[in-house]
């Protein structure tokens, strides 16, 4: 019976909304504009004396690219393994090895990269922190390195959970909830206690404000909003209430703009962002996954003109290769690439550039040869 009737959701989704057919290029397409996000974020410095203090505001909280490439990771993952890498020991092996290969060959290279490269690593030497992506766990070391690597830290211990995450959410979302707020707690007690303990901890999930704002202890509600959306998208009744919500990608594209603005409204100065006060952090973690998730919904389900750019060869081009182009446009790589070229746009198209070239020669290929060797275990 359970058979029939998955198979029935998944002829009435197939034949009903067009852009599932086409593995969710929309959605391929935004990981490029929430990677442009992020570059215009680390780079608002260099505009700050010539824009409006509202602009900067608002430019200040474009972190939230962040926010979307962590929505879009649990919806992703929901939707493709569900609970079945729990089958058994082996499925779950395969299932981590190649959440391995996603992320850590590429970084890897470019850590060695800035490691061989003494001038630029010669006061670190945290190789295994480092190497490992524990380094993003303590304040201390946090800015150290490749240092918007944190975020692969954080997906990575959402990439060990998210089987039994998903399992949880199948039984009752309230189950979820409960385990990542106990998750949450677990987190908190670990870092105050080593802190209480002898003060030498580093930093280790500790300060809270780190804790909640770096780790996937404090920004695991993100990755569950984009698991329920998978968790709807996969029941009859959870489409019929997604069909409920008419025009989509408009209320959650203003929605998501609007809260941003929120956020940036607690922001005192250009210097600090609007989610280090608990206004900010509680529109940012509550709210604005919600957004997301009704404008992912839109652009799956809704033929407008900004599904049909984002599903356009180039954007999924650049969809493919914002991976890359995440860990090059700040840190080592762009510092060095700095030194030699150093275009009037921060060297943006340049990064882009340099980012699907690396796609094409080196992630893509090493993560298919990756897949193949993980498939005949």
């Amino acid at each position: 019976m359970n058979f029939v009737f998955r198979k029935s959701i998944l002829k009435y989704i197939y034949s009903n909304w067009k852009p599932f057919r086409n593995k969710f290029d929309a959605l391929t397409g935004m990981r490029a504009i929430a990677a442009i996000m992020v570059f215009v974020y680390h780079n608002r410095k260099y505009w700050r004396n010539d824009l409006p203090f509202e602009v900067m505001r608002f430019i200040s909280e474009w972190h939230i690219g962040v926010t979307v490439f962590f929505v879009l990771s649990g919806f992703l993952l929901a939707y493709r393994y569900e609970e079945k890498p729990l089958e058994s020991k082996k499925s779950y092996l395969k299932y981590i090895l190649l959440r391995i290969a996603r992320i850590f060959p590429l970084y890897w290279i470019l850590l060695s990269a800035y490691f061989l490269d003494t001038p630029y690593s010669k006061n670190v030497d945290t190789y295994f922190l480092q190497y490992s992506l524990f380094y993003s766990l303590f304040e201390k070391y946090s800015v150290s390195g490749i240092v918007q690597a944190w975020s692969l830290t954080v997906e990575f211990f959402f990439y060990l959970l998210a089987p039994l995450l998903f399992l949880l959410l199948k039984k009752s979302w309230k189950y979820c909830v409960l385990f990542l707020i106990g998750f949450f707690l677990l987190g908190w007690g670990i870092g105050y206690g080593l802190h209480e303990y002898n003060g030498k901890s580093k930093g280790f999930l500790y300060p809270l404000e780190f804790m909640i704002g770096s780790t996937f202890f404090g920004r695991s509600l993100e990755f569950f909003f984009g698991m329920l959306l998978a968790y709807l998208m996969k029941r009859e009744r959870g489409i019929q209430f997604l069909k409920t919500l008419k025009r989509s990608t408009l209320t959650g594209g203003i929605s998501m703009m609007i809260l941003t603005i929120a956020i940036a409204f607690f922001a005192r100065n250009n210097f600090v962002h609007g989610v280090e006060r608990w206004e900010g952090r509680v529109i940012h973690e509550f709210l604005l996954p919600v957004a997301i998730v009704i404008f992912f919904w839109g652009l799956m389900s809704e033929k407008t003109w900004i599904s049909k750019i984002l599903s356009t060869r180039f954007f999924v081009l650049l969809g493919n290769a914002s991976f890359v182009f995440y860990l090059i446009h700040l840190s080592y790589f762009n510092m060095k690439l700095k030194s030699y070229l150093y275009l009037p746009d921060n060297n943006f198209v340049l990064l882009w550039i340099c980012s699907i070239i690396i796609y094409l020669l080196i992630e893509k290929p090493l993560y298919e040869g990756c897949r193949k060797l993980i498939a005949k275990i």
